[in-house]
């Protein structure tokens, strides 16, 4: 399967996610604010019955039709399309079951093969829960490492999957991403963060017209090492990076002492910021923008966004979910594929 010169898909595939989480309120949502949202076309890959059942409860009057990918567009503005799974969901609102996992993957996979094989123009992901996937036999940290597994697998092309958290008044990447924090100071290497930055240039120019892309790196230690009295990671690992970033006629600068890089003019200095752990990234954009963030992958052959949020179990099909970072990621999903190559139909 190769990158090559035509799309024949008309609409974004958004998946199931878990089923017992807000992905079904959310999605409701944002198809009774397509109109006044501009939203482009998209099918849900999950069971119409489930999600009936979920507006049902909801009471939120949404018509849901069962669709193939090429006969989605057509339907979208008079009802919801679902690309059916063919699977059976048992699980209720809050209180994911048995078939939550499957369910959910089988979701991820159907998407994937969608976006390679030409049938969507993007891939948005709605929420999962990992604990439960990990229940049915799923191994990777992630959903980011499973979607750059299974386009390896398809492709044949191993693939450097990039999390990027956008906002627009904050975009941030953490080098390493699913791992516990005590392994992260032997997981990073200057290779890791020259190839994560080099990712970071290429994709904000091609997919977000950034000219010149300006890069921030964080250090890892308090006062990015304080001049190796609080560490020796931004001397041996970090600067190194830098300067091989720099080398390649990439705009980079750092390492920086993480606490100093999130107020309101030292954000305006970069257009992203790479931090070194999950947590060091996350945080500052989920308290600028929790709402309207979007979870975006870089480096792969196709576009995949997702809201910033998790499932919160606590109020799904209590009507209070909030779909606005799911509006968001469907919009850049829409807006970053247009600048994507188009994709060949599977051979």
């Amino acid at each position: 399967m190769t990158v090559a010169a035509t799309r024949h898909g008309s609409c974004l595939a958004l998946t199931f996610g878990e089923p017992a989480g807000i992905g079904c309120d959310i999605t409701l949502l944002a198809w009774q604010q397509r109109r006044e949202r501009k939203l482009p076309p998209f099918y849900l890959i999950a069971e119409a019955g489930y999600l009936a059942d979920r507006a049902k409860l909801l009471r939120y009057n949404v018509p849901i039709v069962e669709a193939e990918p090429h006969t989605a567009a057509a339907m979208f503005d008079r009802a919801l399309p679902v690309v059916p799974l063919g699977l059976s969901v048992s699980a209720q609102s809050g209180r994911p079951d048995a078939t939550s996992g499957p369910a959910a993957i089988a979701a991820i996979r159907r998407a994937v093969d969608d976006a390679l094989s030409g049938r969507c123009t993007a891939i948005v992901t709605n929420p999962v829960a990992k604990s439960v996937l990990y229940g049915s036999g799923f191994t990777d940290p992630g959903h980011t490492e499973f979607l750059a597994k299974l386009a390896a697998e398809a492709t044949g092309t191993p693939a450097h999957p990039v999390m990027m958290l956008w906002s627009r008044g904050l975009a941030v990447i953490p080098v390493t991403i699913h791992i516990p924090l005590k392994d992260v100071p032997a997981r990073l290497t200057t290779a890791l963060i020259v190839e994560t930055g080099r990712i970071a240039a290429r994709d904000l120019t091609a997919k977000f017209s950034i000219a010149r892309p300006r890069l921030a790196l964080s250090g890892l230690n308090p006062h990015a090492g304080e001049s190796g009295s609080l560490g020796e990671e931004e001397r041996t690992i970090i600067a190194p990076a830098v300067a091989q970033l720099a080398a390649d006629g990439i705009d980079v600068r750092g390492p920086l002492p993480a606490d100093t890089m999130f107020h309101e003019s030292a954000r305006a200095s970069y257009d992203v910021a790479l931090c070194m752990y999950h947590d060091q990234a996350l945080i500052p954009i989920k308290m600028l923008a929790f709402e309207s963030a979007v979870n975006v992958t870089l480096g792969l052959s196709f576009v995949r966004t997702s809201p910033d949020h998790g499932t919160a179990f606590d109020i799904a099909g209590s009507g209070r979910a909030d779909p606005r970072s799911l509006i968001a990621a469907l919009l850049l999903a829409d807006r970053l594929a247009d600048k994507t190559p188009a994709l060949a139909p599977a051979k």
